[in-house]
């Protein structure tokens, strides 16, 4: 048995699984204190579920919680964003191009050193260690606990970082460091604030974990812990206390995994709608697609693995205005139960369009029953065509495509979508995203620069697979089921040496505990 909870803006689903069957599904409101809704919907779910606690393998846990404390600047760590590469890189100090409120936040403690080394993996200038004495001893005068350290090329080569963070911990042995090669890809400053992001957010996770730790314990659940990251695998608890930012935009990559198990789909366009916002994606090869540009998360650039996902602020909690129509960004949340019409409330959401239309059948169909034809119609028709232009801004290539709608608010649509090929709305879709964490598998990652004047092109290759496979199996996967699903090599003209970018993925089922 597995299993899998996503812990959402307005709900919180829980499923249990026994390999592809879903035993029990539950849909809990999400409360303030994220703890108090995951122990609900866990004693509801075992309740349904009627089997011995024994028998759960693990628990797959997704959640929004650390992306929105990002986006309302709550319960962040302040940080010292320690940076090897001088002489170079001076020109753009940490965090240069941040929200400014954001930066001040996090207190705006920005240092640079040297260290570092070149695309090749020849350093660029010596680790000083007087110099991070001296750096260190300020950040411990400011009474700042988390470090991020990076160090130019470090997922290359990570001595520098990994002799700075020795330094460091001599002078600061309570402090709380994260290094930037153990999270971000090739690229300096969005390696940099990923880094920074993941220091500031530690804090927060290992109270968020321990939360959820103690709601299994008091449903009795001892089995081991997981959380969904970005790209649709899985991280233990304790790798996740170390590298929250992993875990940052795991809901809809949850949803797309969901939706692939669900269908057997291996490309299609994803559709979740849940109480807040809308998230649109591609499925490719049954895994959601990655981005291939830097993405912004709560407006700062970063370059970790992040699904390609648009979202747009429709869901059945949205709030629905006449005179002009609008419709959105603004939702009621969890408060949906409570403030819509059709269960007694007193404010217009796209949910009571949805009943009015006959699209959906919950709360109270009397309660919309006053509301104007004509205003049903042309809300029903704008909320179509926001998820028309979503699709189609989410599709790889031009022509039409499969669309599997999945989410507690799916019932907004009704009618066909253009550009769609067909509209599949599989079996346990309103709880997809807790299926996609249930099913969720691990994976390993190496993404590089090699200079292939000094190596064949087929041993830079076989080492990047090598070691791919083996931080997989290092994460938790079962060795006998690694396989490699991304292999990409790409040319570097403008760099010497015959220089070329390899980027590797493994993924394997989780190994039994």
């Amino acid at each position: 048995m597995r299993m899998g909870i996503d812990v959402g803006g307005t709900n919180t689903d829980a499923v249990m699984m026994d390999g592809s069957e879903v035993v029990a599904k539950v849909k809990a409101p999400t409360t303030t204190e994220v703890s108090c809704g995951v122990l609900d919907a866990v004693t509801r779910l075992l309740a349904r579920a009627r089997v011995p606690v024994g028998q759960i393998r693990g628990v797959m846990v997704g959640t929004t919680h650390f992306t929105n404390a990002l986006v309302e600047r709550r319960r962040l760590q302040e940080v010292a964003a320690v940076r090897l590469g001088l002489p170079a890189t001076a020109a753009l100090p940490p965090m240069v191009d941040w929200p400014l409120d954001l930066r001040s936040e996090l207190g705006d403690h920005g240092f640079l050193v040297h260290g570092g080394h070149e695309f090749d993996g020849r350093r660029l200038s010596s680790v000083d260690a007087d110099e991070l004495r001296r750096v260190a001893r300020e950040i411990g005068r400011r009474g700042v606990r988390s470090v991020a350290i990076t160090s130019v090329f470090s997922p290359v080569n990570p001595e520098a970082e990994l002799e700075a963070a020795a330094i460091l911990r001599e002078v600061l042995p309570d402090a709380s460091l994260s290094l930037s090669h153990e999270i971000g890809r090739i690229g300096l400053l969005e390696r940099e604030n990923a880094s920074i992001l993941n220091a500031c957010l530690k804090e927060l996770a290992q109270t968020t974990i321990r939360a959820l730790r103690e709601s299994l314990a008091q449903a009795g659940v001892s089995a081991p812990l997981y959380l969904a990251q970005n790209d649709g695998t899985l991280m233990s608890a304790d790798r996740a206390e170390r590298s929250p930012v992993s875990a940052l935009c795991s809901g809809p990559t949850n949803s797309m995994r969901g939706a692939a198990f669900l269908t057997g789909l291996t490309d299609a366009i994803v559709v979740d709608i849940g109480g807040t916002t809308t998230d649109v994606g591609a499925l490719r090869r049954g895994l959601p697609r990655e981005a291939s540009m830097t993405r912004k998360v709560a407006g700062v650039r970063c370059n970790f693995r992040m699904p390609d996902v648009r979202s747009i602020g429709l869901g059945g909690g949205t709030r629905v205005l006449d005179a002009p129509l609008r419709i959105g960004p603004r939702s009621v949340g969890h408060e949906l139960a409570r403030r819509a019409l059709v269960f007694g409330g007193d404010t217009l959401t796209a949910t009571d369009i949805a009943v009015a239309a006959g699209f959906a059948a919950i709360g109270d169909r009397a309660r919309v029953a006053h509301l104007p034809g004509e205003l049903v119609a042309r809300a029903a028709e704008r909320i179509h065509e926001m998820v028309e232009a979503a699709v189609d801004r989410a599709k790889p290539a031009a022509g039409d495509m499969p669309v599997v709608l999945v989410g507690g608010g799916a019932s907004l649509i009704r009618g066909p979508l253009q550009g769609t090929s067909e509209i599949i709305r599989p079996r346990h879709a309103e709880v997809a995203n807790a299926v996609g964490a249930a099913i969720a598998q691990v994976s390993g990652e190496v993404d590089r620069i090699v200079s292939l004047e000094r190596v064949s092109r087929e041993d830079a290759l076989a080492e990047a697979q090598a070691e791919a496979i083996a931080r997989a199996s290092a994460a938790g996967a079962d060795p006998a089921s690694v396989q490699l699903v991304d292999v990409e090599e790409v040319p570097l003209a403008y760099l010497p040496s015959s220089a070329t970018r390899i980027r590797v993925k493994a993924i394997g089922d989780l190994r039994s505990a």
